[in-house]
């Protein structure tokens, strides 16, 4: 999406004059997108003497709140919502700052954060941080052109199947900052997301090498996370205590599986089971009277968190369009609850009450891959 600023005097004024090209345009998102998001990471969210976007700001003023730490993770959003955005000066600036501030010269890898003044900070090696670092870098790298940025995609990939492995085929989660202890063994989303960055790099290298690491990639979580009954993909191993099906990303893998076509869902058998998926977290994870996407479910389709976040609003959307639904009605329900003239609400209850107002500068990544997947 360009930066194509709006003259109008009032920006959500604006936003609501768009004039759809169908009932199902994502015009008014895409304008309050471009016109209200972007200039505050630019502007107030933006930290100049760091070269590093806050963490969050308010949603009034947009003034940032106090930072206690910075994550490499929202850099690398950062870095991919303003390449896509065609902003690629600012691009550049965030690329230089990840490698600045979060990569480990001695051990290699990423830290997962640095303090208010740059220093490291949680030192641990994160594979959700790691995933971002090669989505963002392909996407910087594809769009600028950058030497560095694809061979830093490269390495980083490489890294992640060297020091992540459990010795079979999934991927532990987190690793201590040498790599020598394993922290956290492997959870659904860090490799959600890595399926979402090595489809990123493929198109961005061309490189087969991603489509053997996607086609493991995709049995792995096929032999290992699918809840049978619904299709759907847990967060945690199947037989794992605690578990719980989140009904966003059912959307999300939804997205990246039947949306990039990428042979190596369909081969595991995940296609037709998100195909179920889908349907079993929109009959038991939306709110009917709201379109609200739930944010948990048990294994038999039971309420266990009713929080509505913005990021499984999106994908919903997102999910839809793919499927080739209409997403008219769906998209005027996420206007009206999750945007307003000054930005975005992070979190509602399951009674509306706005839980979280507070805008993470992680969330534009969110609104931008979705809106990209709507329609014109």
């Amino acid at each position: 999406m360009q930066d194509q600023r709006s003259n109008a005097s009032s920006p959500m004024q604006s936003m609501q004059s768009v004039q759809s090209t169908s009932p199902d345009s994502a015009a008014p998102l895409r304008e309050h997108y471009t016109n209200i998001v972007l200039p505050i990471w630019r502007g107030p969210g933006f930290n100049t003497s760091l070269g590093l976007a806050y963490e969050a700001v308010a949603p009034g003023d947009q003034a940032p709140l106090p930072p206690k730490r910075y994550r490499a993770m929202a850099c690398a959003r950062q870095l991919f919502v303003f390449s896509e955005a065609g902003d690629l000066a600012h691009a550049a600036t965030l690329f230089e700052s990840l490698r600045h501030y979060f990569q480990d010269k001695r051990n290699g890898g990423w830290f997962y954060s640095v303090d208010a003044s740059g220093a490291p900070l949680e030192r641990q090696k994160d594979l959700y941080t790691h995933a971002f670092v090669v989505f963002a870098s392909a996407h910087y790298a594809k769009k600028s052109g950058s030497a560095e940025a694809f061979a830093l995609l490269d390495e980083t990939s490489r890294l992640i199947e060297a020091r992540f492995s459990t010795g079979g085929d999934l991927l532990n989660a987190v690793l201590a900052e040498d790599f020598g202890a394993t922290l956290e063994t492997p959870l659904q989303n860090p490799l959600m997301h890595l399926a979402e960055a090595w489809l990123a790099a493929r198109e961005a290298t061309g490189d087969p090498a991603y489509d053997k690491r996607l086609a493991q990639l995709a049995q792995s979580v096929a032999d290992a996370f699918v809840h049978q009954p619904s299709g759907a993909i847990a967060e945690l191993p199947m037989g794992a205590a605690g578990n719980r099906l989140e009904p966003g990303h059912q959307f999300e893998w939804y997205f990246l599986a039947l949306g990039s076509g990428h042979a190596a869902f369909e081969a595991a058998g995940l296609n037709d089971r998100l195909v179920r998926a889908f349907d079993f977290a929109q009959q038991h994870g939306v709110d009917q009277e709201t379109g609200g996407v739930y944010a948990a479910l048990d294994e038999t389709g039971r309420v266990i968190d009713g929080t509505q976040r913005i990021w499984a609003q999106t994908e919903y959307l997102r999910a839809l369009a793919t499927r080739g639904d209409a997403v008219g009605e769906q998209i005027a329900r996420f206007r009206a609850r999750f945007l307003h003239e000054t930005g975005w609400v992070e979190c509602r209850s399951a009674e509306g009450e706005i839980t979280r107002a507070e805008m993470p500068s992680t969330t534009p990544y969110h609104l931008a891959t979705s809106y990209a997947a709507l329609p014109v």
